[in-house]
């Protein structure tokens, strides 16, 4: 990624462009879920994902979700399965997606005959979008239109010497050229709060930060349940502060710019956290029940694709945007290679540096970027899991418009 012109996308009528042309089909309650399923069905191997939320009572988080997947720089149509009497505010997102300049239909179950009609008549309208979206050139993309994500799952004693550091030093080349990127999980960075402070780029923000941890560490205290798994144990991890260690490795160098909250878009390059920990009393779980759900909240907030790093394997990718598979443990890359797109592991066998990985990354991107598929792409990996949360806004501290030298 040496220069902008090596990279190209589809232009958005909102200015973003997107590294895919895909059709979304959303399902909005659980009732809806099958019909959807079977339309995608219909289209296997090609760009036609399958998003939704499950729940039949409404929720400013999904809501806001919805309208941020469905709007995607990825996404080129979408098709909206109601039941009918669900109370997720289908009109909303019509016009949200409408108004994005895609175009949208929603098939109401309840009055469009059933199952198998609604099956058929979604079908016959994805078929037509995919025939348009087939047309479309791309253009000219520069690295500071990017927003990449980044998270590790699966983690192990192998995480924080080499997978999470080297996409570190991914990201620290992409913010200096000018991209966004987005780490997470608050609850996986008990005991960085400090370190992270010194970094924000006001003393405002570092406070923020520390008030972020802090939530999230009050937060799991409550559950009981820590941001901790036993396979994490196995694999040679001996608490939450050294896989948080870990973890943070993945955030590079950089000052940090700001934190937002799931389906906040960062408003200019540079480094974020995303603090993924709902706001107000624990009410609704798990702050986030698998990797799948870290990633999706990823997505939503802009990202083009997102680097997973794992030790012990992950065989999961995404609906929407590519996941770059980094694997920190070399016996595992031996075990999964085919799920998984760079061998961090070769700096433990001495056979790499961390440079060198970051640089292998960097070439991955690059080709993602420009349409080639990613190792979960190419085994047909979508998963997406979408469940309640609770937000506040973020406040004016969260997203300095003014860098200080402080």
């Amino acid at each position: 990624m040496s220069t902008s012109n090596e990279l190209t996308g589809f232009l958005r009528s909102d200015g973003r462009k997107g590294i895919r042309n895909i059709v979304a089909v959303a399902y909005l309650v659980e009732c809806a879920h099958h019909v959807a399923r079977e339309i995608v069905t219909d289209f296997r191997g090609r760009e036609v994902h399958l998003i939704g939320f499950p729940g039949c009572f409404p929720n400013d988080y999904a809501q806001n979700m919805m309208e941020r997947l469905c709007t995607h720089p990825n996404v080129g149509a979408v098709l909206l399965l109601s039941l009918g009497c669900e109370s997720f505010n289908k009109y909303s997102l019509s016009r949200c997606i409408e108004d994005s300049g895609r175009p949208v239909k929603t098939l109401t179950i309840q009055a469009n005959g059933g199952t198998l009609s609604t099956i058929r008549e979604g079908s016959d309208w994805v078929s037509q979008q995919l025939d348009v979206l087939a047309k479309a050139e791309r253009v000219p993309m520069g690295i500071d239109e990017l927003i990449i994500g980044t998270i590790c799952g699966g983690s192990d004693g192998t995480s924080g010497l080499t997978g999470n550091p080297a996409a570190g030093r991914a990201f620290d080349q992409l913010v200096q050229a000018g991209a966004a990127c987005i780490f997470e999980e608050t609850g996986e960075l008990i005991g960085c709060e400090e370190i992270m402070a010194e970094r924000a780029v006001t003393p405002e923000l570092g406070d923020e930060l520390r008030a972020a941890v802090a939530k999230a560490a009050s937060y799991y205290a409550t559950l009981g349940y820590g941001s901790f798994a036993p396979g994490n144990a196995d694999g040679g991890l001996s608490s939450i502060e050294e896989k948080s260690m870990g973890a943070y490795a993945k955030s590079g160098s950089s000052r940090i710019a700001g934190i937002i909250k799931p389906g906040d878009i960062p408003p200019r390059g540079g480094l974020y956290l995303m603090d993924v920990v709902p706001d107000g009393e624990v009410r609704f779980g798990f702050p986030n029940i698998s990797d799948n759900a870290e990633i999706v909240e990823l997505i939503a907030s802009g990202c083009h694709a997102t680097f997973f790093v794992t030790g012990r394997g992950s065989v999961s990718g995404s609906a929407i945007s590519p996941v770059i598979k980094i694997c920190a443990n070399p016996d595992t890359y031996r075990k999964l290679a085919e799920d998984m797109d760079v061998n961090a592991g070769s700096i433990l066998e001495g056979e790499a540096t961390l440079e060198a990985v970051a640089a292998d990354i960097m070439r991955v991107l690059a080709a993602t970027v420009r349409g080639e598929q990613t190792a979960s792409e190419k085994l047909g990996h979508r998963e997406f899991i979408l469940t309640y949360k609770s937000f506040e806004p973020i406040g004016p501290a969260c997203l300095p418009s003014v860098v200080s030298a402080w």
